[in-house]
């Protein structure tokens, strides 16, 4: 019988977060304040994060520590598996050994505890008593209902309506933790009266829904906002997945050649990536892939440019790759992906040529969703399928050629709340879309007299 797991023990969970910043070879441009276009400092940034996690956000340490409080949480569920995916090897006729990363073990289903657990510890360290937040296919709505209960703290949750239509079930589990859910685009913020008003039947993204959430947290002296996404910050909490599938990595005597992910804002992926990243800083020949939708291809065919990071114009602006903050994506059923621009951090690695993009039909996702799950059992996300998809094409590619290759992948989470979409697929009522260059061009042209990122 092969040895296909790989675990840690409970006291092998790292215990500080890799910050990538001192190592970037060009550094990283800055955040500008959305009324003057200057660089954005800390106290502008004060009125919507604790003073601890603005640290955060512009730290030069290349380690920053764990605290033991939120160790003492995450360490329920992590360290996460490593397992080799040999059915699915097989599956395939490859000769490539293919390992995934399993994040839909945490009590959420997903990665996003990994920075929702830290960022409501620092909130209620600073004596936040409620967070509002956005959410778009409901995993980090979830994850920060779920973080919030544990440290006594109120969240306020604004949800992509046409995902809270799709998941019900994921209101019901940010409720069961104590979240209150409103579908965004909504009537409770001057936000969401505007898009109604200008399409009441709007379906929302997760820009809209940002904008409802940052306008109720700057609304109230109680509130502070988290992001599930796209921040420094919060990227930085998710490298926790790397450091421990380096270790794995060791126990199976192996390295990945190539480590893939979905990106959406570029948390998961950059989570397992970073460590990856620095090894490729320091000359090791290791290919990294993110994998976004073709229906919202930011990084694929956006543009490196300053823009807003919600749909309203509220939040600074950052340096991304963005199809254009007033970009509306399809509805299609990865509603995690459905950003409009992809976090700095990931944004400065592709632009530095330390990773490369490519862009997948939801079809073929779910296609490659499928035969993973037939072979490996666990139903995942429709987000974690673009991974998939990207690991797939690599482990047929190593067969083309006849090399052996190791290919890692990172399963961000479970599909258990996402049947409706794997009943539309099964079905054969899952389409295809083509996102037209038009639309492209419409979005880009209302982003393009912000500044540029090259004037900085």
């Amino acid at each position: 019988m092969k040895q296909i797991k790989y675990p840690l023990n409970d006291i092998e969970i790292p215990r500080q977060w890799y910050n990538i910043m001192p190592d970037l070879p060009k550094g990283l441009l800055p955040p500008l304040h959305p009324a003057t276009g200057q660089p954005a400092g800390p106290d502008d940034l004060a009125p919507l994060f604790p003073m601890a996690l603005i640290e955060q956000e512009v730290s030069q340490d290349r380690w920053i520590d764990i605290p033991e409080e939120v160790l003492d949480i995450l360490v329920k569920w992590r360290p996460s598996p490593l397992i080799r995916a040999t059915s699915l090897e097989k599956a395939l006729g490859t000769p490539a050994k293919i390992y995934f990363k399993y994040e839909g073990v945490s009590p959420a289903g997903s990665h996003k505890p990994n920075t929702s657990i830290p960022q409501a510890y620092f909130n209620m360290k600073e004596g936040v008593k409620r967070i509002a937040t956005e959410t778009g296919a409901g995993q980090w709505g979830s994850a920060l209902s779920l973080a919030c209960n544990y440290f006594g703290i109120e969240a306020k949750v604004y949800m992509v309506k046409i995902s809270y239509e799709q998941k019900p079930y994921r209101k019901i589990l940010m409720e069961t933790w104590g979240g209150s859910v409103t579908p965004s685009p909504s009537n409770e913020t001057e936000a969401g009266r505007k898009i109604l008003a200008e399409n009441p039947d709007s379906n929302g993204s997760l820009g809209i829904a940002i904008s409802e959430a940052v306008e109720d947290a700057a609304g109230r002296e109680d509130t502070k906002y988290a992001l599930g996404s796209v921040l420094n910050h919060v990227l930085l909490h998710q490298t926790i997945i790397g450091l421990e599938t380096k270790k794995q990595f060791a126990l199976a005597n192996d390295k990945p050649d190539v480590v893939i992910g979905c990106c959406g804002g570029g948390s998961n992926f950059f989570g397992i990536a970073a460590p990856y990243v620095l090894d490729k800083i320091n000359g090791e020949n290791v290919d990294i892939l993110g994998c976004e939708p073709a229906a919202c291809p930011t990084m694929t065919r956006g543009h490196f440019h300053y823009d807003f990071g919600d749909s309203i114009g509220m939040t600074p602006l950052l340096p991304m790759h963005t199809l254009g903050h007033t970009f509306m994506p399809p509805s299609i059923h990865a509603g995690g992906l459905r950003y409009h621009g992809m976090a700095p951090l990931v944004s400065e690695i592709l632009r530095e040529g330390l990773m490369r993009a490519e862009a997948f039909d939801q079809v073929d996702c779910f296609k490659a969703a499928l035969l993973f799950a037939r072979c490996e059992g666990i139903v995942p996300a429709p987000e974690s399928s673009h991974a998939i998809r990207g690991a797939i094409n690599e482990a047929l590619k190593a067969k083309e050629e006849g090399k052996e290759k190791s290919i890692l992948f990172l399963l961000s989470g479970h599909g258990h709340f996402d049947m409706s979409a794997y009943d539309a697929y099964l079905s054969n009522n899952l389409v295809e879309y083509d996102l037209p260059e038009a639309e492209i061009e419409r979005a880009w042209n209302a982003i393009k007299d912000l500044p540029e990122a090259a004037e900085f």
